[in-house]
């Protein structure tokens, strides 16, 4: 049962991870985009911020899953601890990003301080996590990454929510988005306090 869950969390980052790249092969219309006016799709700043929160949080997410192996941290630490830092750089700047492009979230204040939220506590968490063990306090290092990488992953259960919640509003988007906006990422952290209990983490 455990290994069945391990490796559908490895599919899902994985897939979600390459997900990002669907925007440079299709038209900018496709999903999200298409919820967006010209003027803001026209908006030099608006596209920095967005393609540096989905290129890069595509990034944290694909390598992200490999530093909860306890088999890689014991017998590749040095791989660890690159593979840490390029998760570290990708989940600060995906957080920035996302924290910009927050104030225009789809669906007005409600999706915007859900969205911001995220960025923040994604953001903050990443960077307590990676002082944590530049000053050697490894058990915080790892409290730390467990609740970075539930915000990480609220790619994912943003994808996973979203279709029922259409579906569930009859298709209409925006109430779906709004209540998406917290519900991919609160639950996330919610297990991430319950695994870091399990594990007796201080």
């Amino acid at each position: 049962m455990k290994k069945s869950i391990w490796w559908s969390f490895i599919v899902l980052c994985i897939a979600v991870g390459f997900y990002p790249f669907i925007y440079f092969l299709m038209d900018r219309k496709f999903g999200l985009l298409s919820t967006k006016s010209e003027l803001l799709l026209n908006d030099t700043l608006w596209n920095i911020g967005f393609y540096t929160h989905i290129i890069w949080g595509g990034v944290a997410l694909l390598v992200g899953w490999t530093q909860f192996s306890k088999k890689w941290r014991t017998e590749r630490l040095e791989l660890h601890r690159r593979i840490g830092k390029i998760y570290v750089m990708s989940a600060l700047l995906s957080a920035i990003g996302g924290i910009f492009i927050g104030f225009n979230a789809t669906g007005g204040l409600i999706s915007e301080v859900g969205f911001i939220s995220l960025g923040a506590i994604w953001f903050i968490t990443t960077l307590l996590a990676f002082l944590d063990i530049r000053n050697g306090k490894v058990l915080r290092h790892q409290k730390g990454m467990i609740y970075s990488y539930a915000a990480c992953f609220a790619a994912v259960t943003l994808r996973l929510w979203l279709p029922l919640l259409i579906m569930a509003h009859q298709g209409d988007f925006v109430p779906a988005y709004r209540i998406v906006a917290w519900l991919c990422w609160v639950p996330n952290l919610v297990v991430a306090w319950v695994l870091v209990r399990r594990a007796k983490i201080p």
